[in-house]
């Protein structure tokens, strides 16, 4: 019986995860060590494929095209069969042998383009935390309600959860063209002890109703409170491996020459927001057309619709 409780005692600090021995990390320790798994890295040399390339197109503006077909009729489905060549191959998240790491990298491909919550936090101690979560977006107006989720679980906490869980206090703020490299950065793990703010060389302006500073430089900024949580289990061994936090927006900062007199709006050529493709991939925003949202009493007239209804 002795020998049970050493043994109990003894592996207090680690967990099992199916038939293999985890010690229970930090938070950035858990956060390098799932980064290497990942192996987000494409290419054997990064900085040579980088400068490889054409360079940066600063000279491209935003600016609005045709809808892709503009003389599209109810009834008629999509603007080309390219589709119809291909078969769609139905993927398992689960199946046998499958690494659930698979259903991250296939995910963040294909739920595309996301926005970036770039987050500033501020622990109890009064150390600034900055970093960017592309698991952002808002689901209600009124309240102004948005969730972001975290890969890692209350116990381990990135510094921003475990900042927002302590305080419930963030700001949210949109990453645009200017300072996409700065914003990068703070992605690094670093421990929590260093502020991301001074390694990215970002500004912090006061907020008025949260203690974390929201970014200068970025064109909209929202000011938060922590509404609720919830953590996730895996299905594979149990064990907590993510937590979603619902925050409700309490305060805007507008860039002035990006919105209009009534503040609501804001214009894309000025934001130049910056998106998360899959991979290491981001996207920026140069063109956009417009449609408007059918009206069901005009369109149940048109006889293209009659029609369609019929088939």
């Amino acid at each position: 019986m002795i020998a049970a409780i050493v043994r109990r005692v003894s592996l207090s600090n680690y967990s099992f995860r199916g038939s293999v021995l985890y010690s229970r990390m930090s938070a950035s320790e858990a956060t390098a060590e799932r980064e290497a798994k990942i192996k987000r890295n494409p290419h054997g040399d990064f900085n040579e494929v980088q400068m490889s390339r054409p360079e940066f197109e600063s000279d491209v503006q935003f600016h609005y095209t045709q809808t892709i077909d503009t003389k599209w009729v109810p009834g008629s489905g999509a603007n080309s069969n390219e589709w119809q060549k291909y078969k769609k191959i139905a993927v398992d998240p689960y199946a046998e042998g499958r690494d659930p790491m698979n259903n991250y990298k296939l995910l963040i491909a294909g739920i595309v383009p996301r926005p970036i919550g770039f987050v500033s936090t501020e622990s109890k101690a009064g150390i600034r935390n900055l970093a960017p979560f592309s698991y952002t977006t808002f689901v209600h107006h009124d309240p102004p309600i948005f969730c972001i989720g975290f890969a890692s679980s209350v116990a381990q906490a990135k510094d921003t959860l475990a900042n927002i869980l302590e305080t419930g206090e963030l700001t949210i703020n949109i990453i645009s063209e200017w300072f996409v490299e700065a914003a990068n950065y703070t992605s690094t793990n670093a421990p929590p002890e260093v502020s991301e703010w001074d390694v990215s060389g970002l500004t912090p302006l006061a907020s008025k109703k949260v203690k974390p500073p929201h970014v200068g430089e970025s064109a909209f900024s929202v000011e938060a409170k922590l509404v609720t949580h919830h953590e996730w289990k895996s299905k594979v061994d149990g064990e907590p491996n993510g937590t979603l936090v619902i925050v409700e927006g309490i305060n805007f900062h507008i860039r002035e020459d990006a919105t209009n007199e009534s503040f609501t709006t804001l214009d894309p050529e000025i934001l130049k927001p910056v998106s998360r493709l899959g991979g290491i991939t981001y996207g920026r925003t140069t063109q956009a057309f417009e449609m408007l949202r059918p009206s069901w009493a005009d369109e149940e007239k048109r006889a293209e619709v009659q029609q369609a209804l019929k088939e």
